[in-house]
């Protein structure tokens, strides 16, 4: 196979899509198009755009290839998502939106049948954030088009099937709290069978496997002048994580941000989870469970800007000594459904006449603040690398850093550049795109911040 030295990569999150170029000896990112992930309300349910989107990366793959050129293509993408495709490969139902939430008697009969945390280490989830739930809901509400329904698949290998016409399934997205896997011993869960859906599974395939080229019409539509792979995928935490397996001894955390904060553990294991507070077991791009954590962080910082208008970056540093100073605070959740204090609703302490600038200054501490609730609850231990748009949050990043050297030897590296995902979706072509290397963050110093930490800390118990 001829050497790969520039690959695109289709980059699908839950609010945005991208396709980007990266060059494979710099890890630059040489061109990206961009667009929404939209969904669409109806019919049946709440769904994903398919069509939309394959058309947006028809028309972004001809650009690129025709302004940078690539030589392989591979893909990332959200969790909790499946494509349920009839006997001629189109869609028997439509791509289910994960927030979309059940009726009580749906969610009950699924409770019955759902395995246990000790079998697959994935708790239960609002809506359908259990891929489990979504497809008990289609096959339970509407039995007759899932009736049609012949193949399976995870998400990024739906858009290597669009590509391809090859089937598959992974393990990083079938390992990402679908109720499907089981992370200890790599098969899937007895769930399938409880579904009677073991038969409809592609088989599954390495995040790593070239499952095939482009198909020749689309790549004559693309104006490929030659064959191009398109490699498997993998989820899109998983790809953030997958540059740091590659290149750096355990123990270690990444916490990798966009819509969801996910917080890896990297060398830690897996008996002290509690499916309670959104902790769980992910699978690597090797097949290997990894604690994890999460909660809705970004979502969350977008509806707080929302309500409180732009973030004053310039004004965070005196904003945060104030807000410590006087105790103000904000308690979860702010998107309710996930993370490690479930059942909370926002609270806002001491903030009665604060400007926007110390409102702003309590959400920085918090989202740091439930960042490292995330990584206690996973025992992550050694330094922390922060991916993603909050590796750009100076503010926040100083505050997290603050709050883990507190307790040790545990310093934060923040990774510019282009996100992690997409450099993780580029090694499964083998390549290695360079990285900058990170200096550790320096650490907030504000007096009163452990206390604060303490109240902050009390009040959720």
């Amino acid at each position: 196979m001829s050497t790969i030295s520039r690959i695109a990569v289709l980059d699908i999150g839950k609010t945005n899509a991208k396709v980007l170029v990266l060059d494979c000896a710099t890890g630059a990112e040489l061109s990206v198009r961009r667009r929404p992930n939209r969904v669409l309300s109806g019919p049946l349910y709440p769904h994903y755009d398919i069509e939309a989107l394959w058309a947006f990366f028809r028309e972004a793959l001809a650009a690129l290839y025709a302004e940078t050129g690539f030589d392989a293509i591979s893909i990332t993408t959200h969790g909790a998502s499946g494509v349920l495709l009839d006997a001629e490969g189109g869609l028997a139902l439509p791509v289910l939106d994960y927030e979309h939430t059940y009726s009580a008697e749906i969610r009950a009969a699924y409770a019955s049948l759902r395995p246990p945390f000790a079998e697959t280490f994935s708790p239960a989830l609002s809506g359908g954030l259990n891929l489990g739930a979504q497809i008990h809901y289609q096959k339970t509400v509407f039995a007759d088009a899932f009736a049609r329904v012949r193949t399976i698949l995870t998400y990024p290998q739906y858009w290597a099937f669009r590509l391809t016409g090859i089937a598959a399934n992974e393990v990083t997205s079938l390992g990402c709290h679908t109720d499907l896997w089981q992370p200890a011993t790599g098969t899937f869960s007895s769930l399938l069978d409880r579904l009677g859906i073991r038969e409809k599974m592609a088989p599954v395939r390495s995040a790593f496997d070239a499952l095939g080229p482009v198909l020749p019409a689309l790549a004559a539509e693309l104006g490929l002048a030659r064959p191009v792979p398109v490699y498997c995928g993998i989820h899109d935490s998983n790809a953030s994580l997958l540059p740091h397996l590659v290149g750096r001894d355990a123990p270690f955390a990444v916490v990798s941000t966009g819509t969801w904060v996910i917080s890896f553990g990297v060398g830690g294991d897996l008996q002290h989870l509690d499916p309670a507070r959104d902790t769980l077991a992910n699978v690597d791009a090797y097949g290997r469970a990894v604690p994890s954590s999460r909660f809705m962080g970004g979502r969350e910082f977008e509806m707080l800007a929302a309500e409180l208008g732009p973030y004053p970056a310039d004004e965070m540093r005196p904003a945060l000594a104030e807000a410590v100073r006087d105790g103000v605070m904000l308690l979860p959740n702010v998107a309710e459904g996930s993370g490690p204090f479930p059942g909370r609703a926002r609270t806002w302490l001491n903030a009665e006449g604060c400007d926007t600038r110390l409102r702003w200054a309590a959400a920085t501490l918090y989202l740091a603040l439930m960042t490292e609730a995330c990584l206690d609850l996973i025992g992550a231990d050694g330094p922390a690398l922060v991916e993603g748009p909050f590796a750009a949050n100076p503010a926040y990043l100083a505050t997290l850093s603050a709050l883990l050297v507190a307790r040790g030897d545990r310093p934060v590296l923040a990774l510019s550049g282009s996100t992690g995902t997409a450099h993780g979706a580029a090694l499964l072509a083998g390549t290695r795109p360079a990285q900058e290397p990170a200096d550790p963050v320096r650490p907030l110093a504000v007096e009163g911040l452990e206390a604060y930490r303490s109240t902050w800390r009390a009040r959720l118990t």
